[in-house]
């Protein structure tokens, strides 16, 4: 019996797919975001150690506040780190009748075996997909994350093949992904898959600045404000195809 490594659950999540989520972070993740919130999920050791079960027993509880879009959402860290583990979760959840969602980067993606079988598995019993794109860029996205993103770009097409939902999420940072000319170029790329439901545009914020610091970790980004809401309604435009 697999046991999923457990950072943390919001039982009343609003914003990580439609209607009211329960939310399990997984810990984990092979990206190394300059602006991450969570980096205390990158560690993979965790103490809380669950089973599909013990997670979605306990899920149940709050079901009354679901509604009819409502469900679970899997994040992180990065959940298809956890692949055996979140595969079961979510063929379990199915046999319950609950709507499941992943948020992800999907960078862990890759056609190779074992690990394809197993996603096109996993995508039989997922929903939604909640997607970053990072940065559109290849050089750049390695600047930002320390890892390319061509695997991701090919994930993007593996799923617009089977026609799996998509809502993206792209974080502004000033100075880094909010550059018109990048922007675009991400436009463009969002423009060629026929499965993308939403495009949300997050702006940057520096609240995991402490973890990064109690962590001993150097936050890169230190003297970065938010973008101005200007910025941020230029980029929801430029991204929905509603200003070149």
């Amino acid at each position: 019996m697999v046991k999923g490594r457990i950072h943390s659950i919001e039982t009343f999540g609003s914003v990580d797919g439609p209607g009211i989520r329960f939310i399990v972070f997984l810990k984990g993740c092979n990206l190394r975001c300059k602006y991450c919130h969570n980096v205390d999920t990158w560690n993979p050791e965790s103490d809380d150690l669950r089973t599909a079960d013990e997670v979605l027993d306990f899920a149940e509880r709050y079901r009354s506040y679901w509604g009819e879009d409502g469900g679970i959402t899997v994040s992180g860290g990065e959940p298809l780190l956890q692949i055996d583990f979140l595969l079961e979760l979510f063929k379990k959840a199915k046999e319950r009748g609950i709507n499941t969602c992943i948020d992800t980067a999907v960078q862990p993606f890759t056609k190779e075996e074992p690990f394809f079988s197993k996603f096109k598995e996993l995508m039989e019993y997922t929903d939604l997909l909640l997607v970053d794109i990072k940065h559109i860029d290849r050089e750049e996205h390695i600047k930002l994350t320390g890892l390319p993103n061509d695997n991701i770009k090919e994930c993007f097409e593996y799923l617009d093949e089977i026609k799996k939902p998509i809502w993206i999420r792209h974080v502004l940072v000033p100075g880094i992904t909010d550059d018109d000319n990048y922007l675009r170029e991400t436009r463009k790329f969002i423009e060629r898959f026929s499965n993308i439901q939403r495009v949300e545009v997050l702006p940057y914020h520096s609240m995991g600045q402490m973890k990064f610091k109690e962590l001993g970790i150097p936050y890169q980004l230190e003297g970065v404000e938010s973008p101005s809401q200007e910025r941020v309604d230029n980029a929801r435009e430029i991204l929905n195809g509603q200003r070149d």
